[in-house]
């Protein structure tokens, strides 16, 4: 086990568990068995509210975050985060999945 050992992994994943009761939140987990898919290795956070034309994508970069507001790029994003979507376990699974793995720790 790498940095932090058992404890803080485990404790990190009940910390999932429990931020995923959590109304606005939702964990999705990603099986290694897909393999590389789009957008693998690269955090995306899509940022959206009731005015759409206020939607931003922000990337984490090694310089620090790069904001996109463009509709071509959001469009691109939104469509990347469907596809990511549809390979995801459902929340369900992703909980299950989550639990077994804290417990085996």
């Amino acid at each position: 086990m790498g940095v932090g050992g058992r404890d803080v992994a485990r404790a990190q994943l009940l910390h999932l568990l429990d931020m995923s009761e959590r109304e606005h939140i939702s964990i999705r987990v990603i099986p290694f068995g897909i393999g590389a898919f789009p957008g693998s290795g690269q955090s995306i956070n899509y940022l959206y509210g009731a005015v759409p034309q206020l939607d931003t994508a922000q990337l984490d970069q090694f310089h620090g975050p790069l904001l996109l507001d463009a509709e071509a790029h959001l469009q691109k994003y939104r469509s990347l985060l469907d596809v990511v979507e549809t390979i995801a376990l459902s929340a369900e699974k992703s909980r299950d999945l989550i639990h077994t793995t804290a417990q085996s720790l």
